[in-house]
């Protein structure tokens, strides 16, 4: 879909849709809705003075133009109370009404900015948002479909109407940028595990670099075994797909110094391992590695926004699956650093290749390290899908995650990371054991990644990779997530 920008009248833009707003409370429109109104001949007057038009967030109100206008329809949205609205909200609403247009096989919509200068909303604020929020909004993956649904539509062009041109242009850039790395990552964590192995993912990493200029190292396995990385050799045991560890890096500026780290759980299919899981929902498993497509899908957006700071993205990616030569419970391994693990549970896989992975981007010199993992489902009991959970060592750095996870609508919450808890992961035959017993379980998963990172200053992020409905601009699959939150830590810190 084209984003475009434009000035003028939109009662007069030549397009099939035009997106008008209403907040609620509001006793009449208001100013463009004011225009359309009157050219409507009142129509969305009388329909607010029955109630009909609340202006409630995400309400729609479609009208027909009957010629009265250049479109031939027109919506109404509803955007909440003025003084409770956000930029989340804006990105929200204008992915409902576009996803609802594009069911009415609207091709071309064109809108005034949502939330302009309302509750101290920047206006570059507000048409990023929307950029974004369209472009996450009306995202699909139909790939392997090869029939195509009658009803189901296709929107290609979005233009906003504000004033001037050039500035417009530069929110929707950066907003589309954004919106389509979060894309990117969908893409990868969509598609199935036969597709997406390990090798296809050290693939689209290649095509990453190449695309935008990056260095990238893929080691295969003898590298790996060389590197004295037990934990993805060990986790890789089970599966014939060879294991690979991706390292994709930025430089924006003139420094061989590493200032970003971003470590990514890649297990491209997660059965359990011997420690097999139940069948149920055992399919959703080709997304545990979500982490690893955020930090290549972070990637590609700064890769195209070109801030002043050096970021490199380290990828350990695997399958886990039980078979005659897999990792058993009860084995012990080395990781990378040195580390002797106990292992208890095959299916306490990901903080293993972690391991390896959080130990290679010390050995760097990284100056601060972000992993982020589908790593525990007692995270997804304590917090649900709503948040996600962040855990650190430096609390001035997890500060700086959390602002910028609000700035994209994409909650975090801190749990706590107390030495007690460190007593559930000892070992009576290893330095360490890979799982605590039922209590605490994303805090001892946390607690374990933490031997692994030194005094470097360290977030881990726990989070889930997908949802199973539509709402706003989550679609149903994979979110995206962090991918947003991640891209815009990184432009804070390139500020500095």
């Amino acid at each position: 879909m084209e984003i475009k920008a434009a000035t003028g009248d939109i009662a007069s833009s030549k397009t099939d849709a035009i997106i008008i707003i209403h907040h609620e409370g509001a006793k009449k429109p208001e100013g463009v809705a004011a225009d359309i109104d009157e050219k409507l001949g009142g129509a969305i007057s009388n329909l607010t003075k029955q109630k009909d038009i609340k202006g409630k967030l995400n309400e729609i109100t479609l009208l027909h133009s009957m010629g009265k206008l250049t479109a031939g329809k027109v919506v109404v949205l509803g955007l909440g109370k003025k003084q409770e609205l956000t930029t989340n909200k804006i990105r929200g609403a204008i992915a409902e009404a576009c996803r609802y247009l594009r069911g009415k096989c609207v091709i071309r919509i064109a809108s005034v900015i949502l939330g302009d200068g309302i509750n101290n909303i920047k206006t570059d604020d507000a048409i990023q948002a929307m950029a974004e929020g369209a472009a996450l909004g009306l995202y699909t993956f139909r790939r392997y479909m090869t029939k195509k649904e009658n009803d189901f539509g296709e929107i290609k062009e979005l233009t906003i109407f504000g004033k001037g041109k050039k500035a417009i242009e530069q929110a929707i850039a950066k907003g589309k940028i954004i919106a389509e790395a979060a894309n990117y990552a969908r893409d990868m964590v969509n598609e199935p595990g036969n597709y997406m192995t390990p090798t296809q993912m050290a693939n689209a990493a290649r095509q990453l670099a190449k695309k935008y200029e990056l260095k990238i190292q893929v080691f295969d396995k003898d590298k790996i075994k060389e590197l004295g990385m037990g934990g993805l050799l060990g986790v890789s045991r089970g599966s014939q797909q060879p294991p690979k560890f991706i390292v994709l890096s930025y430089k924006g500026r003139q420094s061989s110094e590493i200032d970003l780290g971003l470590v990514g759980k890649g297990i491209t299919f997660d059965s359990g391992g011997i420690s097999i899981k139940p069948s149920e929902h055992m399919a959703d498993m080709k997304g545990d590695m979500a982490g690893a497509a955020a930090m290549l899908a972070t990637l590609y957006a700064v890769a195209q926004l070109k801030p002043a700071i050096n970021v490199t993205a380290f990828v350990p990616a695997t399958e886990n699956l039980p078979s005659g030569t897999a990792l058993k419970p009860g084995d012990i391994i080395s990781a990378m650093n040195g580390k002797t693990i106990e292992v208890l549970n095959t299916d306490a896989e990901g903080r293993l290749i972690l391991a390896d992975a959080l130990s290679y981007a010390v050995k760097t010199g990284a100056k601060a390290i972000i992993d982020a993992a589908t790593l525990t489902g007692a995270c997804q009991i304590a917090l649900g899908k709503i948040t996600f959970g962040t855990f650190t060592n430096n609390q001035a750095l997890l500060d700086k995650i959390i602002t910028a996870a609000n700035e994209a609508g994409e909650p975090a919450w801190q749990l706590p990371m107390f030495d007690e808890y460190k007593e559930f992961i000892k070992s009576d035959v290893a330095d360490i054991k890979n799982i605590g017993n039922r209590y605490g379980g994303a805090i001892t998963a946390a607690k374990f990644l933490e031997e692994f990172v030194g005094k470097t200053p360290w977030v881990h992020i726990d989070f889930t990779g997908d949802t199973d409905k539509d709402k706003g601009y989550l679609v149903k699959g994979a979110t995206g997530v962090p991918v947003r939150t991640l891209v815009n830590f990184v432009l804070a810190q390139a500020k500095k």
